[in-house]
């Protein structure tokens, strides 16, 4: 992939000749109404997070924001172990949490016993790598889940969210009216409304890279291979043999997370392989579309509208009377 790198940074550059006053303003009025090309489909490419490989060295977080150019966060502690960042945000689209399981006096109840050898280390090796493991340090990188079936994409009135033709959701900021509808809608918490320009923003898993033949930024920066990025079938078989793996050694309480549907809710396209349960990654249980509670609601105001309309009517029957 490096060689592709290579071979696009050699191509001349180019960009759109300079266009007059009066054309500028003939193409502000005429190009909204002007249908472009649509691409076509490409193979449905996504992100899988295997979470027990991550080491929240955070080269995804950075390698994100040098590419798309954003805001750097700053170098304020949360206090929350060693995250900085805090949440996803119009100006973080990666984010690196960090859960730290261990006894609340940070004490171990099995400490590693003495061996006084000549060597004068002072402990035993055997001893120390068949220590009694007292609690663990949960990382996983976070990003947006570009859902097959995506609330914020139903709920955008201006048609700004799309899905591209990688099957990846992207949000179009020249159309969005920053309504934060998508906000409200997103099941978790990835989009939110910059205070720059008014847009909502979010991750768009690198279309621009990914339309020249390259590996998104925070995959290609990941030294574990913790974000790994491709086809989602291949991914998908990939993810469950990693699973089945990750059982014969011991590690029985790994599974999957969003790579398959379920009764509420779409499989995702970014999907992660977990060792806890979802909410101790801040994640949901059981993500639910909220188009899914609106039956109810498209009733009720059917309903209202049709007593309104009626009570209108009779009190007009009534003054005519």
């Amino acid at each position: 992939m490096a060689s592709r790198e290579m071979e696009l940074a050699g191509f001349p550059q180019t960009s759109d000749p300079p266009r007059g006053p009066l054309s500028a303003l003939l193409g502000r009025l005429i190009d909204p109404f002007r249908r472009g090309v649509q691409p076509e489909p490409r193979p449905p490419t996504g992100f899988f997070t295997d979470t027990t490989v991550c080491i929240g060295c955070k080269a995804c977080e950075v390698a994100c924001k040098a590419w798309n150019e954003l805001a750097a966060d700053g170098l304020h502690w949360s206090g929350n172990s060693y995250d900085h960042t805090g949440t996803l945000s119009a100006s973080s689209w990666r984010h690196v949490k960090f859960f730290e399981q261990f006894p609340a006096d940070h004490a171990p109840s099995h400490p590693v016993p003495q061996d006084p050898t000549p060597s004068g280390t002072g402990f035993s090796l055997d001893a120390l790598l068949n220590e009694t493991k007292e609690g663990r340090w949960l990382m996983m990188s976070d990003v947006c889940k570009h859902c097959v079936t995506a609330p914020c994409q139903q709920a955008c009135p201006t048609g700004a969210i799309i899905h591209t033709e990688f099957n990846n959701v992207f949000i179009q900021p020249d159309i969005c009216n920053g309504c934060s509808s998508c906000v409200a809608a997103c099941p978790f918490g990835v989009i939110t409304r910059s205070s720059v320009d008014g847009h909502s923003h979010k991750c768009t898993l690198c279309y621009d890279r990914q339309r020249d033949g390259l590996v998104p930024a925070c995959a290609k920066a990941c030294p574990t291979q913790s974000i790994q990025f491709g086809p989602i079938d291949e991914l998908r078989e990939q993810a469950r043999r990693r699973v089945e793996d990750l059982h014969k050694r011991g590690v029985t309480q790994a599974y999957l997370y969003g790579d398959t549907p379920s009764k509420s809710y779409s499989e995702l396209h970014s999907f992660y392989l977990l060792v806890d349960h979802p909410s101790v990654y801040g994640l949901p249980e059981n993500p639910c579309n909220p188009w899914l509670h609106m039956q109810g609601d498209y009733v009720r105001a059917l309903v209202g509208g049709l007593t309104a309309i009626a009570a209108l009517l009779a009190v007009l029957l009534l003054l005519g009377n």
